[in-house]
């Protein structure tokens, strides 16, 4: 009796694809698994022999062991490889098959690349995976896009290795198209907001208020019980916990450089951002500060010349911290959630939003408790035009104003650097204000440049006019 054929196959065995082809084999599937480097392929059986996942000695081996429709998901480095890679499975597959790509690929090119599957008899899926390692094991958020009835053949597959939480499995077809990488684009840029939100609480709590880091880290615990429960909070406070290995008594997070590194997925943000007309402040703080953290010397340098001397945080505590935490937080999530609307009206995605904050509740790494408040504001009846505007979050911001506002003045005072919770206010009173100060801009445009601009009292209408000068 012949032996069964494979039920998909992972092309690409790093650590996330070794991972995500253990944990379809964990569920019962049979998976191929292939690398041109054949030790990742030796490394993998040997950490997992009980997987019995099939080594291909090459790609038409492994096209050859896989039960029709074929399901091969590619996991390596965006760009050049995963073209690549599609390119030698081309001329292999047959009516049917499908391929994910699974990596950070940038939404562009997976248009190009479901332009060129629909030459052809297979189908191409875009899919963003968010997790990590761990998640790519034991259950992370995924995000396909593309084909719907590529969709509906991976659906068994995708849906046993997810993550699950009590809103259901974390895996959901995101739309048309891009839709699976865009969302999981936007997704890394709130990723970016919330890390950095996060790293200036801590080191307000530490420089502002001169707490132990044991204190430190038992607030972030305290927090992650309540209203900020979320993955990155609960890790926050295990970093201020963690001894430095080399240097016994003193913290890892201390021996640190303080230079933060990217991969591109948020600045990719604030193009799209920038493309849809869509505010993202925190968003783009939370890039900048990045950048700004990579210049080092240039820092070190620039606060000996200034003699830059930071104060004590005056007038609030931990609870005031908790509160512009939360707001900055919703800020970040506003903002990206209003971009993959305006990116689903773009390019014409269907994206659901409510699904989407339901397939982010586990596995993902901006997992949250209040995603679950989200997913039902967005599935509410009508849909609120952002986020902060519905009820139960207008309610929450309100509430919190207060003290978001004490936070982001006593520390702009003191002389801390806190780019991601300043923007987040700024973007807060930008979005509240009735009447800002854009006639301004209107006025000195059309002064110098004839731009024309719209009346109060004729909405719609643009004049110009020939303003007085004066005389020199």
């Amino acid at each position: 009796m012949p032996e069964a054929l494979d039920d998909v196959a992972v092309v690409g065995l790093g650590v996330m694809g070794a991972n995500l082809a253990r944990n379809f084999a964990h569920h019962g599937f049979k998976v191929a698994g292939f690398d041109l480097d054949a030790e990742a392929g030796r490394k993998l059986t040997a950490l997992d022999p009980d997987a019995k996942i099939r080594i291909p000695a090459d790609a038409v081996d492994m096209v050859k062991g896989l039960d029709r429709p074929r399901r091969i998901v590619i996991l390596v480095n965006s760009g050049k490889a995963v073209d690549a890679v599609i390119n030698s499975l081309d001329p292999l597959l047959e009516e049917g098959d499908v391929i994910v790509d699974a990596g950070n690929s940038y939404w562009g090119d997976t248009d190009r690349r479901d332009a060129l599957a629909a030459t052809r008899p297979w189908r191409f899926v875009g899919m963003g995976i968010s997790g990590g390692s761990e998640g790519a094991l034991l259950g992370p958020a995924m995000m396909p896009g593309g084909d719907p009835e590529a969709w509906d053949r991976l659906k068994n597959v995708l849906e046993a290795a997810a993550a699950r939480s009590p809103s259901g499995v974390c895996v959901t077809h995101c739309g048309k198209g891009s839709a699976g990488h865009f969302v999981k684009t936007v997704h890394n840029g709130i990723e970016y907001g919330d890390m950095q939100l996060i790293a200036e609480t801590a080191m307000l709590m530490r420089a502002g208020l001169g707490l132990s880091a044991n204190e430190v880290a038992d607030t972030f615990s305290a927090w992650n019980a309540g209203d900020l429960s979320s993955f990155l909070i609960e890790i926050t406070a295990d970093i201020f916990r963690a001894p430095d290995p080399e240097k016994p008594g003193q913290l890892l997070v201390d021996a640190i450089m303080d230079a933060a590194g990217q991969k591109g997925t948020g600045k990719w943000t604030l193009e799209a951002a920038s493309e849809a007309a869509i505010a993202i402040p925190t968003i783009t703080a939370a890039v900048d500060a990045r950048i700004v953290s990579s210049r080092k010397a240039l820092r070190v340098k620039a606060e000996a010349a200034f003699a830059s001397k930071r104060a004590p945080l005056a007038g609030v505590d931990r609870s005031d911290l908790a509160d512009a935490l939360y707001a900055s937080k919703i800020a970040s999530y506003t903002q990206g959630f209003a971009l993959i609307q305006a990116g689903s009206e773009m390019r014409g995605y269907g994206t659901n939003l409510a699904e989407v904050a339901r397939i982010w509740t586990a596995g993902c790494i901006i997992r949250a408790v209040f995603l679950d408040r989200i997913r039902a504001a967005f599935a509410s009846q009508p849909v609120p035009e952002l986020l902060a505007l519905a009820p139960d979050f207008a309610a929450d911001l309100a509430r919190r104003l207060p003290a978001w506002r004490r936070v982001v003045c006593a520390a702009m005072s003191a002389g801390y650097a806190i780019p991601g919770l300043a923007a987040s206010l700024a973007w807060f009173d930008s979005i509240t204000t009735a009447r800002g100060s854009a006639n301004v801009i209107q006025a000195q445009r059309d002064f110098f440049g004839s731009h024309t601009y719209e009346r109060v009292d004729r909405p719609g209408v643009f004049v110009h006019t020939d303003w007085p000068r004066t005389k020199r």
